[in-house]
């Protein structure tokens, strides 16, 4: 009988450590909301394939950044990347899942999707409370035949620490020495003006429901919601529209390889066709992962949207990632450990 009872535990841990560790229960994540969309969407495909979850909790990237440091879930998600610095410190490492868009969002009664023209310098102006109604010169020069109302502007910003916010906040301290110099840019910042949503999703909610309203949002939201978007002016002088085609023209000038920790900002790029708000979002991991199982099927989920996942991201607007960009990718992998220092992928 003991014979028998020590013949099953050994066959029963034999299976489970089958791939190098025991089996693993659903991944957990959490953080930006700019992605949430396409993991919601991968994660749903995953699991049809393989019978693996990932939750994953859409709370912004200053959650997200917070709770992986914290061990509380298997992988962090963040638009605003660490340094190679703030990393090591960490003991963390990053790699980028998706590139995509920031784009401003108003809601303009009988203004058209697009039909709305800004600048970086003058977004900046609005967010900083200078410029304050729709018809102000500043607006109506550059909109000649759109009707704008004598109506005042209600700014909108994000609440809650956010990589949407490093983007946009990014992007205008590029554009403008003013914003630069007086609020510059941050996850959370010392807003001048406007009301503030938790997540994308608030912001959207908010710039539905407010007449006169200017957001920031990851276009997925805007498509979604069917929130009218403006045309932006970028480098090269060029009013621009948001999609793929101008997401990919300002993300061909990114140098994955020679990039620490693959620290990279998008955001104001050159060429007549990029998208001057267009930014990477990012997944954090522990360099030395106390349950190696999890890391291993993070992982695993990861390489499955790599491998499998460039259409659906591509169907939602967001820009996948280069091949040549995926194999350094996975390399870097392989600096992910379990507590003996085994690699966790191989």
């Amino acid at each position: 009988m003991k014979s028998t009872i020590r013949l099953i535990a050994a066959m029963t841990l034999s299976s489970a450590m089958f791939s190098g560790y025991a089996a693993a229960a659903d991944i957990t994540g959490a953080g930006a909301t700019f992605p949430y969309p396409l993991y919601a969407k991968w994660a749903e495909t995953y699991k049809a394939k393989s019978g693996v979850g990932m939750n994953y909790q859409s709370i912004g990237s200053g959650g997200g950044i917070k709770q992986i440091q914290a061990k509380t879930v298997d992988f962090g998600a963040s638009d605003k990347p660490l340094t190679l610095d703030e990393l090591n410190k960490a003991g963390l490492t990053q790699f980028p899942a998706v590139m995509g868009g920031v784009v401003p969002v108003v809601n303009l009664p009988g203004v058209a999707p697009g039909q709305l023209k800004v600048t970086g310098p003058l977004l900046a102006d609005i967010y900083l409370g200078k410029v304050t109604k729709w018809n102000d010169p500043a607006i109506t020069s550059i909109n000649p035949g759109v009707n704008l109302p004598a109506q005042n502007i209600t700014v909108v910003r994000r609440s809650d620490g956010s990589g949407t916010t490093f983007i946009w906040t990014n992007y205008l301290s590029r554009v403008s020495e003013e914003w630069k110099t007086k609020v510059g840019e941050n996850s959370a910042v010392n807003w001048p003006t406007g009301v503030g949503g938790k997540g994308n999703e608030g912001v959207a909610n908010y710039v539905t429901r407010i007449k006169g309203a200017i957001g920031y949002v990851e276009y997925a939201y805007a498509k979604q919601n069917k929130i009218a978007h403006a045309a932006v002016k970028n480098q090269a002088g060029s009013f621009v529209q948001p999609d793929d085609l101008t997401f990919k023209a300002a993300a061909a000038n990114a140098s994955w390889k020679a990039a620490d920790g693959f620290y990279q900002i998008l955001t104001n790029q050159p060429g007549k066709d990029s998208w001057p708000i267009t930014g990477a979002t990012f997944i954090l991991m522990h360099k030395k992962a106390d349950k190696p199982e999890q890391s291993l099927e993070s992982l695993k989920f990861f390489d499955w949207a790599y491998s499998h996942g460039d259409k659906l991201a591509s169907d939602m607007d967001y820009v996948p990632m280069p091949d040549n960009v995926k194999k350094v990718i996975r390399d870097s992998w392989k600096q992910i450990t379990d507590t003996s220092g085994k690699p966790v992928w191989k």
